[in-house]
């Protein structure tokens, strides 16, 4: 066992240093590892009958399909509105606009599906208002992206999905409402840490709005927050599947876009199908790599010589759950979330299993655990567009998102310790767990 795994682990992290990227690495250090585990020809077949059975799943039609919708979304003219719908509601506080760049990065996040789409829309011209208020510039850059990462977790969410692949099928329904709680818990946390900085500072507050404003900032940005509305009441009622939901979002999102925004005009619709097809065949390569790679870990025994061994280190449930979110966090500073989801899910699930974890609270835990990876050097991909949007560097936005850090671990670890955070709407809307 040891020499494939070592090949595994050493030819991927070998391809990541010269700067393969990580769907071709996955891929490179799976097929390197099968042809020292097998023959050459059962190898190669291997692989590419794992890679193809993995992305034939009619629940990740829902993906390309939420990617489109982002993309309408990204494009329609939504963003403004939402932001100043947040800012109708919270803009008069201590630390009003960090609260509206909060607020408006969750509900943009939870519209698109995307955290990258919510740090660019938003982030675009909430980081200069920001600014122009008095702000420095790497807070409102960490602002933007720590409050974009909430919409992965407030559905609907892609990473959910993939999870749902990853962990054998457990509820997309049920991921979807178990994810409510917690993603809008690190959105509060992250209001918390914000305002206590805009204190302490001595940030500008903003006038609150009239009723009047408040009232008319609603109705432009109701038809957006509808969305939210029709797909998840839709997939809670049963009138529709996840998969189902996610075309309806593409049909809402272009009429919104096209016809009652107008922001997207019909010349514009072949570059966003072109950026969706993009962004669709990123995914699925990670996804289909991931599978087959995840397939050479368990013809090697690794989960369960796992499970055995952090079993025999400690009956500790709770040291256990620490190492996992430990290595979880580690992971997370080199490993986009995709792939890091399906390649440590079938490692880690087992080990929760037998601690009697359920995969609903494991997923919700693991999928909190890399978004903070996202934000976090070397390689976290929200920090990089985060920074191109704001003209800094990764070093000095570093620095101002610690306090940032701390209040999404803090909020992890309630997560990971306290279940009924994730499995207490699910239950009571009637999905097991």
């Amino acid at each position: 066992m040891d020499g494939p795994i070592l090949l595994l682990g050493g030819s991927f992290l070998a391809c990541l240093a010269i700067g393969v990227p990580i769907a071709v690495s996955i891929g490179i250090a799976t097929v390197a590892t099968m042809l020292l585990a097998m023959p050459a020809a059962p190898a190669l077949t291997t692989t590419a009958l794992r890679m193809a059975t993995g992305i034939d799943s009619f629940a990740l039609l829902a993906i390309p399909f939420f990617i489109l919708s982002g993309q309408l979304i990204s494009q329609g003219g939504m963003a403004q509105r939402l932001v100043d719908f947040a800012k109708a509601l919270v803009g008069g506080f201590a630390g009003g606009l960090a609260f509206v760049n909060i607020l408006a990065s969750m509900f943009f996040g939870t519209i698109s599906g995307s955290a990258v789409a919510a740090t660019s829309a938003v982030g675009g011209f909430m980081i200069p208002s920001m600014e122009k208020e008095g702000y420095d510039r790497e807070t409102s850059v960490a602002v933007t992206m720590t409050g974009s990462v909430t919409g992965l977790l407030i559905p609907p969410s892609n990473i959910l999905i993939v999870y749902s692949l990853a962990s054998g099928g457990v509820s997309i329904a049920a991921l979807f409402l178990a994810g409510y709680v917690p993603g809008i818990l690190l959105g509060l946390g992250l209001m918390v840490v914000a305002g206590l900085i805009a204190r302490r500072r001595g940030y500008p507050i903003a006038g609150p709005s009239s009723w009047g404003e408040g009232i008319r900032a609603f109705f432009r940005a109701a038809p957006s927050l509808l969305l939210i509305i029709i797909v998840m009441g839709g997939i809670v009622a049963g009138i529709f599947t996840a998969t189902e939901a996610s075309a309806i979002a593409v049909v809402y999102s272009l009429l919104l876009a096209v016809v009652v925004y107008r922001e997207v005009q019909i010349r514009d619709l072949p570059e966003i199908l072109l950026k969706s097809s993009e962004t669709t065949a990123i995914v699925m390569l990670l996804i289909a790599t991931s599978v087959a790679m995840s397939w050479i870990l368990s013809y090697e025994n690794i989960p369960q010589d796992l499970t055995a061994f952090l079993l025999n280190l400690t009956e500790s449930r709770v040291m256990i759950l620490l190492l996992i979110n430990l290595l979880l966090l580690v992971v997370g500073t080199f490993m986009d979330i995709t792939p890091a989801v399906l390649i440590f899910t079938p490692i880690f699930l087992p080990v929760a299993a037998e601690l009697g974890i359920s995969p609903l609270h494991f997923g919700i835990m693991m999928v909190l655990n890399l978004c903070i990876g996202l934000c976090t050097p070397p390689v976290g991909s929200i920090l990089f567009v985060g920074c191109g949007i704001g003209k800094t560097t990764v070093p000095k936005t570093s620095k101002a998102l610690l306090p940032f850090y701390a209040v999404m671990v803090l909020v992890l670890f309630l997560v990971v310790y306290r279940p009924w955070l994730s499995e207490g709407l699910p239950v009571a809307l009637g999905y097991g767990v």
